[in-house]
């Protein structure tokens, strides 16, 4: 075949099966959790069904609405934080090696470091409860960002950046035109890990808070329900987590298409 010749196009699926194959293995799946409860006849106060879940959902929402603001409130300002300085601290280390060298060791430290383990010293020498567990979330999630961050504005292509220097172009120049356009696809990819992790930062936060005897997020919820050994509220507890963690997964993949649409490779690919 000539190097000329139109290369074949994939096909693309469609937007049904894309949205409808996980939607019905997601209720094939529910349907055979609550058979399994009515035929083997277990107790719902050792594992409720989906539907005594659901009602558990709708008659508790009054309480469950709130905690549920709460998390989300903490997840959303460390993520802002670690957006905003893992993306800042990104494009100190592009410009300057030696800083990168420097400073990108501690960013692995606090990155391994469990959070498990820090969070409860993190609450007891912050007095302020809120602020404590947003540098939880924080540290879980500012990672991702500055890595692929750092990663894509290295990455750059060379004969570009040679063309820039070429023509005269000033380092800040280099940087919006070349390097940030190049990096998105990159910074992006973080920001979708992030999410994720923002709120598993702020749950786990919860848990320590939680345990101390304040609180009021889902994780104090699930807590509480726990030692009133109301399982069905703290199933009711944990999908919500899931569904907001969902979300916010949804909420950047949206994002990263609006974003990269057909001008980038990847995006291209994938709808070729």
């Amino acid at each position: 075949m000539s190097e000329d010749a139109p290369q074949p196009r994939r096909r693309r699926e469609p937007l049904w099966l894309k949205l409808g194959a996980p939607l019905v293995i997601g209720v094939l799946a529910l349907a055979a959790w609550e058979a399994l409860i009515y035929f083997k006849e277990i107790p719902w106060y050792i594992l409720p069904g989906p539907i005594k879940i659901t009602e558990t959902l709708i008659r508790d929402w009054h309480m469950l609405w709130p905690s549920l603001l709460a998390t989300l409130r903490v997840t959303a300002l460390a993520l802002l934080v670690a957006v905003v300085g893992g993306f800042s601290l990104a494009v100190l280390f592009a410009s300057a090696r030696w800083i990168e060298l420097s400073l990108f060791p501690y960013a692995v430290i606090l990155q391994v470091t469990p959070i498990v383990a820090i969070a409860p010293l993190i609450i007891i020498y912050v007095d302020n409860l809120t602020i404590a567990l947003l540098i939880c979330a924080w540290i879980v999630a500012f990672f991702p960002i500055l890595s692929n961050t750092t990663i894509g504005l290295n990455s750059a292509d060379h004969n570009l950046l040679d063309l820039m220097r070429l023509y005269g172009a000033k380092r800040r120049q280099v940087l919006w035109f070349i390097r940030i356009p190049g990096a998105l696809p990159f910074f992006l990819g973080g920001l979708r890990i992030s999410g994720g992790l923002a709120l598993i930062g702020a749950i786990v936060a919860e848990f320590v808070a939680g345990g101390a005897g304040a609180g009021s997020g889902l994780a104090f919820r699930i807590l509480e329900a726990s030692y009133r050994l109301e399982i069905p509220r703290m199933y009711a507890a944990l999908f919500l987590i899931s569904a907001t963690g969902i979300v916010i997964f949804l909420a950047f993949t949206v994002l990263t298409n609006l974003l990269l649409g057909r001008w980038h490779e990847s995006a291209i690919r994938r709808e070729g």
